[in-house]
C-alpha cells in the first residue's frame, strides 16, 4: 500500500492538504504519482490565481498521460513551488515534499478523507 501520512487530509482524486500557519498546502498524494509514472511536466497557476474546491488548477503530464490536479479548498494562490517546471521528477522522488501549491483558503473544501478513509479509497481503485 502506498504511503499515507497520517497527519494530512485527502481528497478521493489524490491531492493531499495540510493546514501550515493558516494557508492550505496541497500535493499530489503517492498514489497518484505511482499511477502516473515518470512525471515530466507540470503546468501550475500564477501566485494571485483563485482556486475553486473540487476544479481543476494544474495539470501533470507524465510518460502515461496528462492529469488535472483539483484543488480541495477554495482561495488564493498566495505561493507557487518554482522548483517544479523545471523539476518535476522532484514528485515522484517526494510526493508530500514536495507540495504544489499553497491557498490563502476562503473556508470552502471538498469532503476531506483522513488517513484511514483515503487507503480505502486507494484499496477499491486497485482491487
Amino acid at each position: 500500500m502506498a504511503n499515507i501520512p497520517t497527519e494530512l487530509r485527502y481528497t478521493k482524486s489524490h491531492e493531499w492538504l495540510k493546514t501550515e500557519g493558516g494557508l492550505s498546502v496541497i500535493g499530489l498524494t503517492q498514489f497518484a504519482v505511482d499511477a502516473l509514472g515518470d512525471i515530466v511536466f507540470i503546468g501550475l497557476p500564477e501566485v494571485g490565481d483563485e482556486v475553486k474546491a473540487g476544479a481543476s488548477f494544474a495539470d501533470v503530464e507524465s510518460v502515461k498521460a496528462v492529469s488535472d490536479v483539483f484543488s480541495p479548498v477554495s482561495g488564493k494562490v498566495v505561493e507557487v513551488n518554482e522548483e517544479l517546471p523545471d523539476s518535476p521528477e522532484k514528485l515522484n522522488e517526494d510526493p508530500y515534499g514536495a507540495w504544489l501549491i499553497k491557498v490563502e483558503a476562503a473556508g470552502e473544501s471538498e469532503e476531506l478523507l483522513d488517513a484511514a478513509a483515503y487507503e480505502k479509497v486507494c484499496a477499491e481503485e486497485e482491487a
